[in-house]
């Protein structure tokens, strides 16, 4: 079993809670799985909805145009290394 961080564990909770995936606990998404197509399933409409619920809770905007955002937005883990080096919250 891989080990999980709390800020992992928080920003797998706010995808659950963002996408209303109501059938999947935190528990359930592995940090190194992707977070779109194979992995979690998350598709651009997904992607949107979270940059927004990430810049209400964390403080700081992802970008659209940020040529990083493939690697971002690659796995929970990805995500929340980025949230824990931008968030302003």
């Amino acid at each position: 079993m891989i080990k999980v961080s709390d800020q992992e564990r928080e920003v797998a909770q706010l995808i659950i809670d963002t996408l209303n995936l109501e059938d999947i606990e935190v528990d359930d998404i592995e940090p190194e799985e992707p977070l779109f197509n194979e992995g979690l399933g998350l598709d651009s409409i997904d992607a949107l909805e979270l940059a927004l619920a990430i810049s209400k809770t964390y403080g700081f905007q992802l970008r659209s145009d940020d040529s990083e955002n493939a690697r971002i937005f690659s796995s929970l883990r990805k995500l929340s290394e980025h949230v824990g080096k931008n968030r302003q919250t």
